[in-house]
């Protein structure tokens, strides 16, 4: 499909140059400098600059580099990636030592620390200079907001730019669904479990589900951001004060995945598959639907050819805009960098045109919602499928977002759902108990 025209700008050699206040300063290696102004500008040297980036996700890291590197010949920027489980340890020591990288790919763990610490740039003079408020999407910036101390997400100051959207959605199977007579994507949460119904009835699986990690965890965040509110959920992710997981529509969200285990489309054994055993296992054509975010979208599209379709997973009323889970590969700039204009040029570089063609090819969605990217199969489904949720700023953060070790209370929470050890409300109990424990 393609996404509506747009011309955007991208700034090669700036005019501008603003002093403004209240900006870190480069160098600080113990925030000390925090409340000094910097001068930001786009005016890039022509001089040859050497910068470092740190980043475990590639793609699309790698191929952004060379993007900008074709732009600024003059400039090299050497990459260090690190496995994802060794990433918040190994960024966190890094960008708090004398030797930072200049870049560093966000991670909300280990920005707990360096925010306060101010060993990560606060980018407010930049997102002015550059005018990024308006250029990307305000929820892929507001995720990557904190206040001072970083307790509290979504608001104060930016602490990173996105480099490649990502979302959170259900993958099917046409010629299963084909054969159980269902003959449109579901445009309700009902018809979702009518479409289940069909294939059950069929005598296939419904829907392949790895609850080992975080594969009920994905199903659970679609199912709850179907039945809403977005902003409840939002302040309890965000760690607003006095927010609750323990609402009507969590408790609604959990209990349409116990009905879902009652009535057999997700079994047992779910909670002994790992996620990448599921993907296998719904790529086999042994499932009708898999709930998981675009990145998978390249194994799904080699595997399935045009025989998968992807879609957001509707609200409860059909026409409603739907709400997904999201996020971003985002990067950091460290306080302690020579060459702030640079990385930050780099930063700006992930909202032109030429990185939208990047971030497609690599299976992310564009930063620039409205570029013109052309695209097909399975990708051009998930662009048409993430487009309102992009325009209507209907992204959200995941769960696990909400607190540190948030994510395996969800997990053992789940796994319990699905077996049936465990009741809605102690599984919201033990959410909230992680919640407040960081939050108070």
């Amino acid at each position: 499909m393609s996404i509506r025209t747009h011309a955007t700008r991208i700034s090669a050699v700036g005019v501008a140059m603003f002093v403004l206040a209240g900006c870190v300063t480069a160098g600080s290696d113990d925030g000390d400098d925090q409340e000094d102004p910097q001068t930001v500008s786009d005016e890039i040297t022509d001089e040859e600059v050497t910068l470092r980036l740190a980043y475990t996700d590639d793609p699309p890291a790698q191929a952004l580099v060379e993007g900008f590197e074709d732009q600024y010949p003059n400039v090299t920027i050497e990459t260090a990636q690190t496995d994802f489980g060794n990433y918040i340890t190994s960024i966190t020591r890094s960008m708090s030592s004398d030797d930072a990288p200049d870049i560093a790919q966000y991670n909300p763990g280990a920005m707990r620390s360096l925010v306060p610490a101010g060993h990560v740039l606060e980018l407010g003079g930049y997102s002015e200079l550059y005018g990024w408020e308006g250029a990307f999407p305000p929820a892929s910036l507001e995720q990557l907001m904190s206040d001072d101390d970083a307790q509290q997400f979504g608001t104060g100051g930016l602490y990173a730019v996105p480099g490649g959207l990502s979302v959170l959605g259900v993958y099917y199977n046409r010629p299963m669904l084909e054969e159980a007579g269902v003959d449109e994507v579901p445009s309700t949460l009902a018809e979702f479990s009518e479409a289940m119904e069909a294939v059950a009835e069929t005598g296939e699986r419904p829907l392949s589900l790895g609850g080992l990690e975080v594969g009920a965890l994905h199903l659970w965040n679609a199912v709850l951001n179907s039945v809403g509110p977005a902003q409840d959920y939002l302040d309890w992710v965000y760690g607003a004060p006095d927010s609750s997981i323990e609402t009507d529509a969590a408790a609604e969200a959990t209990e349409i995945i116990a009905e879902w285990v009652e009535a057999g489309y997700i079994s047992e054994g779910s909670n002994a598959t790992s996620d990448a055993d599921a993907l296998a296992d719904f790529t086999a054509g042994n499932a009708a639907f898999h709930a998981t975010g675009n990145w998978a979208a390249a194994t799904v599209a080699d595997e399935m050819g045009d025989d998968a379709g992807f879609f957001v997973l509707p609200g409860a009323d059909a026409g409603s805009v739907p709400v997904a889970s999201g996020s971003s590969v985002a990067y950091s700039i460290s306080s302690a960098t020579e060459h702030p204009d640079v990385a930050a040029a780099f930063l700006d570089y992930m909202n032109s045109p030429e990185a939208a063609e990047i971030q497609i090819e690599t299976g992310f969605m564009p930063v620039n919602t409205e570029a013109d990217v052309a695209t097909d199969g399975l990708l051009g489904d998930i662009a048409e499928s993430f487009a309102p949720v992009a325009e209507n700023d209907n992204i959200v953060p995941f769960p696990d977002f909400a607190a540190p070790g948030m994510i395996d209370r969800l997990t053992a929470g789940l796994q319990g759902i699905i077996s049936g050890r465990t009741t809605t409300e102690d599984y919201l109990s033990s959410l909230q108990e992680v919640w407040t424990s960081h939050h108070g």
